[in-house]
């Protein structure tokens, strides 16, 4: 499925693409993979055009990664995930190291594949601008567990978990007064937390928090949540919704 049905943008296109190999051979390694039946001139031609489509001139095809910049190459890279017309590209921190002019023309073509190759986009950031400005929905994940999912606008208008909440509150604006922050450290993951993985960091943590994992509920319009503050009355034992203290959470923690 990788390529033909599975397109893929990683985060930083030099441990990506080989030093020793020009362009041209990148393109038709991928191609020649899936589609051994294409001829010299078909790949070449394939490979131009998905070249063309990032802004690539042709007369760069034979050139090294070396030879490009940071934002060329990570054009490259889009081009190499889309060369084989794949139903889903999946995105891991695109922008990453790029200034922010290029940012946003990595962005605009983001949205251009959404648009003219009719694809989904996986995009997989912690830059909660970028997801504003790019996504349709959004699921947000904590120590590797997803707790929220929903429309983007919907989750950043109204957030429904205490991750989420405290995550935007985070974020600098030009209206920032003072800086917010999540107290703690996110956890080991070879030892996480038991039950939510949050409830070590949660402001609003309750004993059953440190003994359950939430189920997920629908909240809203469309979007899901894993949170006992959403939690059905029934799942939750008796006390479970007392306060859990910062010294009830340290004895959970060595539990």
């Amino acid at each position: 499925m990788r390529g033909p049905e599975i397109g893929m943008i990683f985060q930083e296109p030099m441990t990506r693409l080989d030093p020793l190999m020009r362009i041209s051979e990148h393109f038709a390694e991928a191609l020649r993979t899936h589609e051994p039946d294409l001829s010299d001139a078909e790949v070449r031609s394939r490979s131009i055009e998905a070249l063309a489509g990032m802004g690539i001139p042709a007369t760069r095809f034979r050139q090294y990664p070396h030879e490009f910049s940071g934002g060329m190459r990570q054009r490259i890279m889009i081009a190499l995930a889309l060369v084989l017309r794949p139903k889903v590209v999946i995105a891991d921190e695109p922008t990453t190291a790029l200034d922010v002019l290029v940012e946003a023309q990595i962005l605009s073509i983001l949205a251009d594949l959404k648009a003219n190759f009719d694809t989904a986009l996986l995009l997989v950031t912690h830059n909660l601008g970028i997801v504003a400005e790019s996504c349709d929905r959004v699921a947000v994940m904590y120590a590797g567990k997803l707790v929220e999912e929903g429309p983007a606008r919907d989750v950043f208008v109204r957030p429904a978990h205490p991750y989420t909440r405290e995550l935007l509150r985070s974020v600098i604006s030009l209206r920032t007064t003072g800086l917010q922050y999540i107290p703690g450290a996110p956890p080991d993951l070879t030892d996480p937390p038991p039950a939510c993985r949050f409830h070590p960091r949660c402001p609003d943590a309750m004993q059953v928090c440190a003994t359950k994992w939430p189920i997920e509920q629908r909240v809203y319009d469309d979007q899901r949540v894993l949170c006992w503050l959403h939690g059905p009355a029934s799942e939750i034992p008796p006390g479970g919704t007392e306060p859990l203290v910062r010294e009830e959470i340290a004895v959970a923690e060595e539990a």
